[in-house]
């Protein structure tokens, strides 16, 4: 049975892999034209004492990319531009509520306490008072943009490249840049929509720092917290509550209420610890330096499946085992302690059961009937909502949110694996809840959640490794069941199937995933064709101009973006470096038809 699971579960894994790579394929040739399939994130840029980040980047490509070069927008650290506008949009609010009320009733002008909270303390009037405040955040976010396109210690070492076709920028993103491979740093940018702002302001030296901070500190964060999950499962045992509080002993003995204890108690409690876990996560992504959304999801998801392995399935199955069997562990003869820990995995199924019933199917009709969005928009809307754009944001169905519910799924895919021998019981609870998640998600993407990125299906291939590791999971722990039972002759047997699923994943990887990764140079040269042949004036300069521009210089009071944009006016040339060593530069490198005939022209164009 091992076996047939095993190659079953690869076959549908490897037709599924080619059905996603083909419709991705398909979507990328299909779709609209977008601005980040001509578009190009370059990082670490060297610094130079004689210039700019503008200079060196436009200089760069200019010479290395000649032909197919368009344009570039370096990148700014606006954070603290960025807080001012939220902070102004706020104030914004207020002052239209305010002067909504006072319209309402003209004769009574709205007053505003300015103690805690506005609770108590001295009385001003509000309109006037949220007046001077917006107008003076205007003046400081006017300053602070001047401020940021002024100085040159804003600009950070990246920059957003935009070339004049699809083919240029699929040569750029997918090839190395310099002799030195830590420099000039190049990768496809996010889709405009996808960016994550704030991290792009982050200098690339102390990314690596951060990462080793994140990952000591998941590390105790996974690890530590097997100590409340220990105490969530010693709750399925009545005898250990009894033993702890004799005083309970009259309420637990009910029927109802011990049966409760023992089913659901466990799993709740379970829920309950979980719930802020994304929200930790995700703050933990954001630190990590991750520039797009669809890429803090990604890292965000893989995170929560690892935490969910160890914690909600191995620490379920360890701890609460150990803690039941502790006391015939010291009583029982030495040779009956591995039929012991044998029988750990298929006692643990009950608990799974109602772990099923509890989180999954109780979830997916949590689902479709949000009851807790319904709530909270009718707490938001009764204490909070004081305009129009108040109540819009108010009834914002948000995104699905695949950093919790892609991992989440999985889990079950990993029960379903490791139970599906074991104890075959619990396949039925788990083909319910996934007939039921299909139904209900489906319906709630198409009809319910907003689409905030388009990724083209770049999360299948790390979907298609937890389903590798969740196979290979369940056949290490089935021989190590069967090695503490009579079959333990057999488990050699059980030694090959490890094996052929990570060669299964090696051969899906080198056949399947570069499609996922990469983007085809004879693709990207049909579309560019077909775009020539149907669009032969577009100005595609036009179309990616305010792409890639920081949305708080495009939303600014007068919607001017006079010192950014000047990047974007002229048509791009070989600008006139300040480097004496430099100076000879042929002109017409711009567009690659200089034969550099001397050497030392030959030598500077290697250096540059």
């Amino acid at each position: 049975m091992a076996y047939a699971f095993t190659f079953w579960t690869c076959y549908v894994l490897k037709r599924e892999y080619e059905i996603v790579a083909s419709m991705r394929l398909h979507f990328l040739a299909s779709e609209q034209r977008r601005p980040d399939q001509f578009t190009v994130l370059v990082k670490n840029v060297p610094p130079d004492p004689d210039e700019s980040i503008s200079e060196l980047v436009e200089h760069f490509f200019l010479v290395n990319h000649p032909e197919h070069y368009l344009s570039h927008q370096v990148v700014y650290n606006a954070n603290k531009l960025s807080e001012l506008v939220n902070e102004k949009k706020k104030i914004q609010n207020w002052l239209d509520y305010y002067q909504n009320k006072y319209e309402r009733n003209p004769s009574k002008r709205p007053l505003l306490k300015m103690g805690f909270l506005g609770l108590w303390g001295e009385s001003v009037d509000a309109v006037d008072f949220y007046t001077a405040k917006t107008e003076r955040l205007s003046r400081d976010i006017s300053l602070e943009r001047e401020k940021i396109t002024s100085n040159p210690k804003s600009i950070m070492a990246a920059a957003f490249v935009s070339f004049k076709t699809r083919w240029g920028a699929a040569v750029c993103a997918q090839t190395q840049q310099c002799r030195n491979p830590t420099i000039w740093l190049t990768e496809w940018a996010p889709e405009p929509r996808d960016v994550y702002w704030e991290n792009l302001s982050i200098p690339f030296v102390f990314l690596t720092i951060r990462r080793l901070i994140v990952a000591v500190a998941f590390f105790f964060l996974t690890f530590f917290f097997v100590i409340p999950i220990a105490i969530v499962q010693s709750l399925a045992n009545i005898e250990s509550i009894e033993k702890a509080l004799p005083f309970l002993k009259p309420i637990i003995e009910v029927k109802v209420i011990k049966s409760f204890i023992q089913g659901f108690l466990p799993g709740i409690a379970l829920k309950i610890f979980l719930l802020f876990l994304p929200t930790i996560l995700m703050i933990m992504s954001k630190f990590e330096g991750f520039i797009s959304l669809s890429a803090l999801e990604r890292r965000s998801a893989s995170r929560y499946y690892f935490f969910q392995f160890i914690n909600v399935f191995l620490g379920s199955i360890i701890t609460g085992t150990a803690f039941q069997q502790l006391n015939n562990f010291i009583h029982q003869s030495t040779n009956e302690i591995p039929k012991t820990i044998g029988a750990s995995i298929p006692m643990k199924a009950t608990f799974f059961i109602t772990y099923i019933m509890v989180d999954g199917w109780a979830g997916v009709a949590a689902e479709i009937l949000r009851l807790k969005p319904l709530i909270i928009y009718h707490l938001k809307n009764f204490f909070f909502v004081k305009t129009e754009k108040d109540r819009e944001e108010a009834m914002d169905p948000g995104t699905i949110g695949f950093n919790t519910g892609e991992p989440q799924i999985q889990l079950y895919f990993l029960l379903g694996l490791v139970y599906a021998i074991v104890t075959p019981i619990l396949l039925p609870f788990i083909i319910v809840f996934f007939a039921l998640a299909f139904v209900v998600f489906r319906h709630q993407i198409i009809n319910v959640y907003n689409q905030e990125y388009e990724s083209a299906a770049a999360y299948w291939p790390d979907v298609h490794l937890r389903i590798i590791v969740a196979l290979i999971i369940s056949q290490l722990l089935l021989m190590g069941l069967l090695s503490t039972k009579e079959a333990a002759s057999s488990t050699p047997l059980l030694i090959t199937l490890p094996v052929l699923t990570i060669w299964f994943h090696r051969f899906c990887k080198g056949r399947y995933e570069p499609a996922f990764v990469r983007n085809p140079l004879q693709e990207a040269m049909m579309k560019d064709t077909l775009e020539r042949a149907r669009e032969p004036n577009l100005n595609l300069k036009g179309f990616l101009q305010n792409a890639y521009i920081h949305p708080v210089f495009k939303s600014a009071d007068d919607d001017k973006i006079d010192v950014v944009m000047e990047e974007w006016e002229e048509e791009p040339s070989l600008i006139a470096t300040k480097r004496t060593s430099k100076r000879s530069t042929p002109l017409s490198s711009k567009h690659g038809r200089s034969s550099f005939s001397s050497p030392e022209a030959n030598k500077e164009r290697s250096k540059t």
